[in-house]
């Protein structure tokens, strides 16, 4: 790929989902965009670009970004968070909230693996919960991803990475070679589509946002819009969690570490509430 075409697609990417795409990562990008050029009967690299700057595709450039945007998930992924999940946060918040309704919002849902757990940890509290409801959202920029997510059917290496056996047993079904999630667990998750960089004000407000291993990718300003903007959204206490790799230190001051808890960050309520009066 010449280094025009290559700076053509980052700068593609970069305004479309917030990804940076170094140039050391110019073969990745020729080996995602070969089988879409296949896909659209396009001969070489060279003319899906040039089928990009030209015509303004819209699908064309939906496949390009989707392509580019890692979707690597699994179930209990780092399992910490979901440990961090069930013993601070839910019961921190049943204890606040009172019986009003607990909203987690999975920010980077991917195939659905992620809030398909949160939802078996949710479950498994069973009395726990005390009446209270929790409602989950689960948003991605790919369609691709969102629908498999929909139909919460997954091959058996999936469900081997990192999903315990008796959950399995528990949560999902047998079809065929595949797996299906319970309707039981698929009844308390709405997916939805959304880019991280578009307004999201839309969704409503919650208390508990995942966002893990997503922000890594982006510069350190989008990091900080898409954070501040999260910050606005969410409700004292509200809680954030990000991957391992991840801090907001040095990046905002809208979220401050929670001890003793790793990738666990709370919003400062009275600095959220200067910025929503700003």
């Amino acid at each position: 790929m010449k280094p025009t075409d290559f700076d053509f697609i980052s700068k593609l990417v970069k305004e479309r989902s917030g990804l940076v795409l170094t140039p050391e990562k110019a073969y990745l990008v020729e080996s995602r965009l070969g089988p879409i050029a296949r896909r659209e009967g396009i001969a070489t690299l060279d003319d899906l670009v040039s089928n990009l700057r030209l015509s303004g595709n819209q699908k064309l450039i939906e496949a390009v970004v989707d392509a580019m945007t890692t979707n690597e998930t699994f179930f209990f992924r780092d399992k910490t968070p979901f440990e961090i999940l069930e013993n601070v946060i839910l019961p921190d918040l049943i204890a606040k909230k009172r019986g009003a309704p607990i909203k987690i919002w999975c920010a980077a849902a991917s195939t659905g693996q992620e809030p398909y757990s949160i939802a078996m940890v949710i479950d498994q509290l069973g009395h726990k919960l005390a009446g209270s409801r929790v409602e989950i959202l689960g948003t991605d920029i790919s369609e691709r991803c969102l629908e498999k997510a929909k139909a919460g059917i997954y091959t058996q290496f999936e469900v081997q990475r990192g999903l315990p056996v008796t959950q399995l047993m528990k949560y999902f079904r047998k079809e065929g070679d595949a797996w299906k999630i319970a309707d039981s667990l698929k009844a308390n998750i709405r997916f939805r589509h959304m880019n991280l960089l578009d307004d999201f004000r839309t969704l409503g407000r919650f208390d508990v946002i995942f966002c893990r291993n997503v922000l890594i990718y982006f510069d350190t300003p989008t990091k900080k819009r898409v954070l501040d903007r999260m910050a606005q959204q969410m409700e004292a206490p509200g809680y954030l969690l990000m991957g391992a790799a991840e801090t907001v230190l040095g990046v905002t001051d809208a979220f401050k570490p929670v001890q003793n808890s790793r990738g666990l960050y709370s919003i400062d309520p009275a600095r959220t509430a200067m910025t929503r009066a700003a």
